[in-house]
């Protein structure tokens, strides 16, 4: 009985451990490894993991970029709302800071309130949750 490659389509031999073309392991694609466990990734962060670094806003720019992660609707979600959510805190700096005397004085807690909003995300992705920061994350959901 002749197997096929998961990934590419073509045709492998019985007893091939990757395909001969695409080099794709023969496990791939949630079957079971020769030792009967489920083949684990190779390579690459969790996806748990990429949520909570897209917080990091710089890593949010590469994951939306980057295979494997561009393709994930976790990472990509959470790599929108840091985008977003960095926009609205760069843009609440900014009017804060244009208001004299009552904006300079609400600039420490708009910017303390971003941070505590940040981190919160950041572990509710590293739990694998997918956590809405109030506004932005309604934006986020509609890109992904």
């Amino acid at each position: 009985m002749a197997r096929y490659c998961e990934s590419c389509g073509k045709e492998m031999g019985d007893a091939a451990a990757f395909c001969p073309a695409c080099g794709k392991s023969a496990a791939a694609g949630g079957q079971p490894a020769a030792g009967g466990a489920p083949a684990e990734p190779t390579a690459g962060l969790a996806n748990n993991l990429a949520g909570a670094l897209a917080y990091l806003w710089i890593t949010a720019i590469v994951f939306l970029m980057v295979e494997p992660y561009s393709r994930e609707r976790f990472v990509r979600f959470h790599a929108f709302q840091a985008l977003f959510h960095g926009l609205a805190w760069i843009g609440g700096n900014i009017v804060l800071s244009l208001i004299p005397f009552l904006g300079w004085a609400f600039l420490p807690l708009w910017s303390l309130l971003m941070f505590v909003l940040a981190v919160i995300a950041a572990v509710k992705a590293y739990q694998n949750e997918q956590w809405l920061i109030p506004v932005v994350g309604e934006f986020a959901q509609k890109q992904v």
